[in-house]
């Protein structure tokens, strides 16, 4: 096991897996921009070390910086966290190519995943539905465009190859608007993500996001552990997630969640990973893979009782998964409201000073954060500052438990979406379950009516 890690992020999933390598008896070496350097986990951190000013671009994304932060502190091996460098196949070749361990998947494995088309592609071959659409990136022959548009079937949404977090997608009714819009979108690609390839696909009109959680080991073996419904989304952002999703049969579950783990066999996975999908009429399909720890694992530990964290360091180590997939045992369910500090409905940030912050506690209720009281919000970087899990043996017992966690929060100073999450913890449609993914962008927009 290693002796002591580098964590190459901020904010609460630096004090995540600061917190996983205390229980580990692990040091904790703490990199940090000077935006950050009275950040709690800074102040509480083995070691830590300035890594540059404010802006990400001279700080948690300067790869030279953060390896050289590694070497001056003797650090063994590196965590991502999630953003930021975490999916960035040249940064985890570089990690291991300058004597460290890369804390997430081999290189070769962002490589694929991180690609829309060469995931599609791998998935395919794993035998994991996906999307129908183009084979592989659009040619510029419009002929060829407007023929798989066709077989596909109107409407269709063009992505980028290498995008993420909502950008880079542009959906299409029409015939007429077809060219203009993959021409568009190769130019975003290209600026953007400094790929210009973009794919088709078939646009589902009201699905669900679904995504399969996975850990594997350098072993041979690969586990699921359930699926967490992360459909209450915003501009592809998302906002509150939950496990298990409700209304959704086992044994779809099961089925797809065996593949996910065999597609991980098939290409040499390693370290936890998400499958996502969208839903629609009891049929999944595949949309992409993130290749690191995701905002919401916190539901599927509490459902699983896996520390999803310490696995993936224990992984990383060579070790292999302590448990088989008949010893998973899923119980009860777990919601997570993230809280930003932004307005609770025009959505705009809330950097400053907190000037309270109590956050509620109890039966079956966890907080994930690295604020407090007199803790100062930087402008420069998401405006997450927090998230409020719980548990419960029914969905029921836990959405009653969120609805009490959310009425003893008290945050001053900034605004936070708080208010709005109590609002939709009543919302008849979300008690129910099985939102779509559009459902609460038309609920925002019904209540500036």
């Amino acid at each position: 096991m290693f002796k002591k890690i580098l964590i190459a992020n901020r904010g609460e999933i630096a004090l995540r897996v600061q917190r996983a390598c205390r229980e580990m008896g692990i040091k904790a070496v703490m990199v940090y921009s000077e935006a950050d350097r009275d950040a709690k986990y800074v102040r509480l951190a083995d070691e830590a070390v300035c890594i540059g000013p404010a802006p990400s671009g001279q700080s948690y994304l300067s790869m030279p910086a953060i390896i050289s932060a590694a070497e001056v502190t003797d650090a063994e091996a590196i965590h991502p966290g999630y953003g930021f460098l975490s999916e960035n196949a040249d940064f985890a070749e570089r990690v291991e190519r300058s004597g460290f361990t890369f804390i997430g998947p081999t290189p070769e494995s962002i490589r694929i995943m991180g690609d829309k088309v060469s995931a599609k592609q791998a998935m395919i071959r794993a035998g994991v539905p996906c999307v129908p659409g183009s084979e592989g990136a659009l040619p510029d022959d419009p002929a060829v465009i407007k023929k798989t548009a066709k077989a596909v079937g109107y409407p269709v949404i063009i992505k980028a190859a290498g995008g993420g977090g909502g950008r880079g997608m542009r959906v299409v009714h029409t015939e007429a608007a077809l060219l203009h819009a993959v021409q568009t979108t190769k130019a975003e690609a290209a600026a953007a993500f400094g790929n210009p390839e973009v794919y088709m696909e078939k646009f589902l009109q009201n699905p669900r996001h679904i995504e399969i959680q996975v850990l594997a080991d350098t072993h041979r073996n690969a586990v699921y552990l359930g699926e967490r419904d992360c459909s209450m989304q915003r501009r592809h952002q998302k906002v509150i997630e939950e496990a298990p999703a409700p209304g959704i049969p086992r044994r779809l579950i099961e089925k797809i969640g065996d593949r996910c783990a065999a597609a991980c066999k098939k290409i040499g996975y390693r370290g936890a990973g998400t499958f996502e999908f969208l839903y629609e009429n009891g049929e999944f399909y595949f949309i992409e893979m993130n290749t690191r720890v995701q905002v919401e694992h916190p539901v599927t530990e509490w459902i699983s009782g896996v520390d999803i964290v310490r696995t993936q360091i224990a992984v990383a180590a060579g070790e292999k998964l302590p448990f088989t997939q008949r010893q998973i045992q899923l119980k009860g369910h777990a919601i997570e409201c993230r809280v930003n500090a932004e307005d609770p409905y025009k959505f705009t940030p809330s950097p400053g000073r907190i000037t309270t912050w109590h956050m509620p506690g109890g039966p079956g209720v966890r907080v994930d954060s690295h604020a407090y009281t007199n803790y100062f919000v930087p402008p420069n970087y998401d405006s997450m500052i927090g998230k409020i899990i719980v548990h419960g043996d029914t969905r029921e017992q836990a959405l009653a438990r969120m609805r009490t966690a959310l009425s003893e929060c008290v945050v001053e100073g900034i605004k936070t979406n708080i208010p709005l999450h109590r609002e939709l913890m009543v919302d008849a449609s979300f008690v129910a379950g099985g939102t779509n993914i559009h459902y609460l962008e038309e609920w925002l927009s019904q209540r500036e009516r």
